[in-house]
């Protein structure tokens, strides 16, 4: 979705709401897609703040569905994404070195959708749990640990003493 800013460019000191909806589909994550589970809505306030430039605020929030990094079972995860952002005008644009700093912006159209799922990924959170003390999956068979003992032999030897095993086992072949 395009927003024209050309009033709000050119008026200094005026300022301007939009409110829509963001529909579910999904959100890309590192390669990933997790489903959006409800519609959600967002307002954006455009302020132009003088010197060719706007500032931008918002907030949302979304419920995705994110599995668990222990478990892999699927998490209601609530994602707020409060929204800053500093626009520049075109004509600002071409006098300054810093082009990247324009990439939502279309002449005086602003990429709603691109700035969104932008904002997304930066307020994603780095760790979902099922819950706090979750046990994860069996390193051997795969099964799920929170809903039982698995009987696979969890032994896992301490590296430090690995070349001390090797000792022992030529002493005992040699015996």
């Amino acid at each position: 979705m395009l927003i024209n800013l050309t009033d709000v460019f050119t008026s200094e000191g005026k300022v301007r709401r939009e409110s829509f909806t963001y529909e579910p589909g999904t959100v890309e994550y590192f390669g990933f897609e997790y489903p959006i589970l409800s519609k959600t809505d967002a307002e954006i306030t455009f302020q132009n703040i003088g010197n060719n430039r706007i500032l931008l605020t918002g907030t949302m929030e979304l419920d995705l569905e994110i599995p668990c990094d222990r478990c892999l079972q699927p998490v209601r995860t609530t994602v707020h994404v409060p929204m800053e952002y500093e626009l520049v005008s075109p004509e600002a644009t071409e006098q300054s070195e810093d082009a990247d700093e324009q990439s939502f912006m279309v002449g005086y159209e602003f990429d709603v959708d691109a700035f969104i799922e932008s904002e997304i990924s930066f307020n994603m959170p780095t760790k979902i749990l099922c819950k706090p003390d979750c046990k994860g999956i069996c390193k051997v068979c795969g099964k799920n640990l929170n809903e039982g003992d698995c009987g696979c032999d969890q032994f896992v030897p301490d590296p430090r003493m690995a070349a001390i095993k090797d000792i022992y086992d030529a002493f005992n072949k040699e015996v």
